[in-house]
């Protein structure tokens, strides 16, 4: 009896498991892994990029995903490629994510993007500019959520050339996006204005604290309006330091997101008016029931109003979400397969992946800083706005510049 006994306890917990075991694999989260600046100056654009990611899935997860959850891991890249390229290895190799998304920057991300490629692990990239993440150094495995310099330099080139200046000096953070921006708005500018003159470049080192020798320098050589090529906290310093100076007032600057809530929420009545500015979000255009709804719960949430760090973790939950919802099941081939092509809702409307360079169609937004009574720091005014399909290369451009 004892034998048939232990027989029957056998069968039973054999068949117990084969019932349980698709239940449980169904429980089993999609792991994300988030790699990104938790360190100095682009910290606070870091954050918020995070913070409107977690928002989406909060919405995400009361229904959830194939019966499953969505969660996330982060791990701190501190602004360098290779610490950036060892925690997407030990999220990937340790961890197991299905996805990995980050970052602020273009050489990590594109570190990463080679790493992914080889271990076929997919890689949405959610505010790095270059473009040539999804351009020349584009693959399979690389997606973004974010504007690249290809579409924020021909937007700022298209806005440049309905200008009366001629002479212009470009300057900013020497690095990957600094020198990505600059040559993208130049190249657009000189296609569409060809009688304008470069004067000269002026390039300092990421982070450099005192800016007015550059400055005071360039004001010197008397331009038109300058290009300045800066990202993330060296807006602020580039901006506070026009203004110190006297240039804002005598001499016009563009920057790529220097309307953006952050930097002239940062700058608060230090930001100066008149300043030329591009960006794919502002929490008060377009104003309808998306945005407003988006804007109110990010408040609820976090507090300040969300800018386009925000914006883009957003929309990078939903397209996953809707990726694997689409996908039928949790393999990242076929994740990959369902997220080309896709078209998501989103608080600046309608936005589709394209499917032949994996680069988000996403608005921008042209306009200048300017006081106004609703709000104690400057927004943009103004706004002129363009499609993607307006800014982005062509896809024959694209295979062109990856050499098929």
């Amino acid at each position: 009896m004892k034998k048939v006994s232990s027989v029957a306890i056998v069968l039973s917990c054999l068949l117990a498991l084969l019932f349980v075991h698709p239940l449980a694999f169904a429980a089993k989260p999609i792991k994300v892994g988030v790699i990104d600046c938790y360190t100095g100056p682009a910290a606070m654009f870091c954050v918020e990029a995070l913070n409107g990611f977690k928002l989406a899935l909060d919405e995400i997860n009361k229904e959830g995903v194939l019966g499953r959850k969505i969660e996330y891991t982060t791990r701190d890249t501190k602004f360098k490629v290779d610490i950036g390229l060892s925690v997407a290895k030990e999220l990937i190799m340790r961890e197991n994510v299905d996805v990995l998304v980050g970052t602020i920057s273009s050489g990590v991300a594109m570190a990463v993007s080679d790493y992914c490629k080889r271990e076929k692990v997919p890689l949405i990239v959610w505010i790095s500019k270059s473009e040539r993440i999804t351009g020349e150094k584009g693959h399979r495995y690389v997606f973004s959520t974010g504007e690249n310099t290809a579409m924020a330099g021909k937007a700022g080139g298209v806005a440049l050339a309905k200008k009366p200046f001629i002479k212009y000096w470009i300057a900013g953070d020497d690095y990957e996006y600094g020198h990505a921006i600059a040559d993208a708005a130049w190249r657009n500018l000189k296609e569409r204005k060809p009688e304008v003159k470069k004067l000269g470049e002026t390039w300092w080192k990421v982070g450099e604290p005192d800016l007015v020798p550059y400055i005071t320098a360039i004001m010197g050589a008397k331009p038109d309006a300058v290009i300045f090529a800066t990202g993330g906290g060296s807006m602020v310093n580039v901006m506070k330091t026009a203004k110190v100076t006297g240039m804002s007032e005598k001499i016009p600057g563009w920057i790529h997101t220097a309307t953006d809530i952050a930097i002239l929420n940062a700058l608060g009545p230090g930001a100066p008016e008149g300043f030329m500015g591009t960006a794919d979000y502002y929490f008060y255009h377009p104003d309808t029931p998306a945005n407003r709804a988006f804007v109110k719960a990010f408040q609820k949430a976090y507090g300040p109003y969300p800018g386009f760090p925000a914006f883009h973790g957003y929309i990078t939950a939903h397209f996953i979400a809707e990726a694997f919802s689409r996908a039928g099941k949790v393999n990242k081939e076929k994740f990959i397969d369902a997220l080309e092509g896709l078209t998501i809702d989103s608080p600046a409307g309608k936005l589709e992946m394209r499917a032949c360079d994996h680069q988000a169609m996403l608005p921008i937004f042209m306009g200048v800083t300017k006081k106004v009574p609703e709000y104690d720091f400057l927004i943009c005014t103004d706004i002129i706005s363009v499609t993607g399909d307006d800014v982005l290369p062509t896809c024959e451009e694209i295979m062109k510049a990856r050499g098929k």
